[in-house]
Formats: C-alpha cells, structure tokens, sequence
C-alpha cells in the first residue's frame, strides 16, 4: 500500500547496527541476539547505515518479514539481470562493485532462484519442484536411512567419542546424502565440503581461499566469484555427462530441463541449481544438526524425553531449526512506496530480513529463549516464507528426522567438553567447532 504518513523512526545505536550487520558481529551469539533483542523491543523496522554498505532497513519481527515474503512484487528478490538491480545477500559496497566489475554492471552473479523473481523464479523452481516434495521423498527414506547409519558406525563406537561434532560428524553426513541422491560420486566429496566451506566462509578468515586478497574490503565477493567459477568448472562436467547419459538421479532432471518453447535452459541454469543444492542443500542442515545436539547437551531435561519417545522428533527438528536459524538473512528491495509497521519504505530502499531475531520473537513464541521440543505451535520461519520458501525443506527435515532416529536410541550420554566457535558470517553459518563427549551403546 502507497501512503504519504509515517511514525517517526527510532534510531538504532551504531554498535546495535554493526553487530547485525557486519560479519564479525557474528562471532558470538550473546551479543548478536542481545542486540536482536534491542531490535524487537525499540526499533524492530529501523533505517541504518553502517560504514561501507549501502543504507537499509533491519526488520527483526515475524509478522514484519511474513509481510514483505508474501509479497515478491513489492519486495523483489533479485530485480533481474539488469544494472541496477540489488543483491540479495548482503555485501559491502566495495564486495558489489567488484561484482559489478565481473558482470556487466549486474548483481545476479547466479543463475539460481534465490536472484529470480516471479514469473522467471516459478519457471526455474518449477524445474526440480516435484523431486523436492515430501509424496516424491517418501521413495529415498530407506536410502537415507542406510546412510545415516553408515555415518553413525563410521564416525562413533561404542562407549565415549572425544570429538568435534561438527567438524567430525554434523558435516559429512548431510553431505553424503545429497551428492548421493544427486548422482555425484563418493570420491569428489571433499572437493564439493572445500567448496562449500568457501562459499559460505566468504567473510570467516578459517574459510579464506588462498587467491583471495587477505582483508581487502572486496575479500568476500572475491572469494564467492571464485567458489563459484571452480563450482562452474566441476558442475560442467556433471551436465555434459547427464545430458549425454541421463539417470534416474537429480542431476538428470536439471542438465535435461527444457524451457517453455522446448529448448533446454542454458548450463547456468544448471549450475546454478546444483550450486544451491551443493551448498544449502548441505550446509544449512549440518547446521541445524550440531546445534541440536549441543541444545541437547545443555538441556538434559529435553534429551531424556526426546530418547524415550521417537514420536517427539519432529517436534525436535523444528524447535531445532528455530533455535538455530542458519539462514540469517536475505535482502529484499521495495520496487515501491510502502507503509510497513508505521515506516514509510520508499521506493528503492533495501530491507535486511532477519531471521534469527524473527525465530525469537515473543509476539509469537512463548518464552522464546528456552528450547522447547514440544513447542507448538512452531511458526519458525527458518526456511522463509512465501515464494522464496526453500525448496529443499522437507529433505532437510527428512535427514535430521531419520539421523536423530538412528542416533538417539543409541546415545547414552552428550557432554560439551570445550569452547565452541561460530563461522563468522551474517549470511549462513552455525557451528564452526564444539568439542564434545558422545557416550554411545
């Protein structure tokens, strides 16, 4: 809706708006979520501009990102492949000019649905959607299942694991089931777990490549570009054999889509789909399984019930994907004047979608900073919502559900045993290290 009055704007504390904004404000979790808190509570639409980015919006609320989710044409994702259109993940203004440098002038530096915008983003979902739905999954439990089993026996024994739980068991697990279900072979996936760590590290010095500039401003675009031209070079490969010997695997379906007039999509559709798969289709769930476990360590009055009554996972799954939220945000653009929670969005503004603080929200969750497995309902927005919706969601779910049912049954104990460490970056991210105690039968 189009008005012309306003309620004035709070204004946001410079360090409020450089914890949410900048990378390293994401180090630690205490002040991040203090300052989401902050957010809520005295400013929850707020315009700010932190040194070397672009002016935007920071929107904390739930009800506040449902609004601008459900709505793709006020709010556009990406504004397609034309200079001028913005990014939707959050760069610095030195990281976008020098993706500017590379395109042409445009952001959409992938050819994947999170830079598309409907009727473009329906037609390219449309290509993988009907493998991605639950009926479709069903066919794949037993697969995962073995899988998940596989990694349990491959990682832990019997009586006390001394462990990083992320490093050596959270990561490889939701690796292995999507390149497994996706066709690519055993043997390439550390390079795709390299890739990965790149392509979501951009901004964390533990992930940084060796060809990138060490603490330039431009450092992050630089290393995505590259994470994603080795992407290109791999993936290249894949649809030239997939094209040439189809399969009955993902990989098959996106290398041989075809465009509504019955041409197949150029190849960068398709990496642009395998890219997403290889990376979100991996990263956000190892995410969500590690701090699961760590909730379960520190919460030994959840774990227990949770052991006793598989019926009660579900439920886990979700409260865990809350809690953790490894999708921190997307950026969307009013493409015109818009009146949201009493500000006036103008047109062209840019509005940071904060995901973590909107998992937190007390206006929807009762005491929200308790993990609760039995929290219900559990609105939590952690795959976002609306067109942009992840499209990988209910696998995502499938693999957590079947791992903590194989895992669960098993586990005798979950003890935090050192300091845990968090990637550094305000895009995806989790659990960088926890050493733990896993007592197994």
């Amino acid at each position: 809706m189009t008005v012309t009055e306003s309620t004035p704007s709070v204004s946001v504390p410079d360090h409020i708006a450089r914890q949410v904004v900048l990378p390293e404000g994401h180090r630690e979790d205490e002040p991040l979520f203090a300052a989401y808190q902050w957010l809520r509570e005295n400013a929850p639409l707020a315009k700010v501009h932190v040194e070397g980015y672009d002016p935007l919006w920071l929107v904390a609320k739930h009800a506040d990102i449902m609004e601008i989710e459900k709505q793709p044409a006020v709010f556009p994702s990406g504004g397609g492949a034309k200079p001028g259109s913005h990014n939707p993940i959050l760069q610095n203004q030195a990281g976008d000019a020098f993706t500017m440098s590379l395109t042409g002038g445009s952001l959409r530096i992938l050819e994947t649905v999170t830079y598309l915008d409907p009727p473009e983003h329906t037609m390219v979902r449309n290509i993988a959607a009907e493998w991605f739905r639950p009926a479709s999954l069903k066919k794949w439990e037993d697969r995962i299942r073995e899988l998940a089993r596989e990694a349990i026996a491959a990682r832990l024994h019997p009586g006390p694991n001394d462990l990083d739980i992320v490093g050596d068991f959270a990561l490889s697990y939701p690796l292995h089931v999507i390149m497994t279900l996706f066709g690519v072979s055993a043997e390439d996936e550390p390079r795709m777990m390299a890739l990965t760590q790149e392509f979501f590290g951009t901004t964390d010095p533990e992930a940084q490549r060796a060809d990138v500039t060490p603490l330039s401003p431009e450092a992050a675009a630089q290393q995505w570009s590259a994470a994603i031209r080795d992407f290109y070079s791999y993936f290249d490969a894949l649809v030239e054999a997939r094209r040439g010997e189809p399969r009955d695997d993902l990989a098959s379906i996106i290398a041989n889509a075809r465009r509504p007039d019955g041409e197949l999509y150029p190849k960068e559709v398709a990496y642009g789909w395998f890219i997403a798969i290889a990376t979100a289709g991996h990263d956000t769930t190892s995410s969500t399984l590690a701090g699961i476990l760590e909730a379960l360590a520190q919460h030994p009055g959840q774990f227990a019930p949770v052991k006793a009554d598989p019926s009660l996972i579900p439920g886990l799954v979700d409260e865990g994907l809350r809690w953790v939220s490894p999708v921190k945000h997307f950026v969307r653009q009013a493409s015109q004047d818009y009146l949201l929670r009493g500000q006036q969005i103008a047109e062209g503004d840019r509005l940071m979608l904060l995901y973590q603080s909107a998992n937190r929200d007390a206006d929807v969750f009762e005491a929200p900073g308790e993990f609760r497995l039995d929290r219900k309902p559990n609105r939590q927005i952690a795959f976002g919502y609306g067109p942009h919706m992840c499209i990988g969601q209910h696998l995502a779910k499938q693999e957590l559900r079947v791992m903590l049912e194989e895992l669960l049954p098993r586990l005798v104990s979950l003890e935090i045993t050192g300091d845990r460490k968090v990637v550094q970056t305000n895009f995806v991210g989790g659990l960088r290290r926890l050493p733990m105690r896993v007592e197994l039968a």
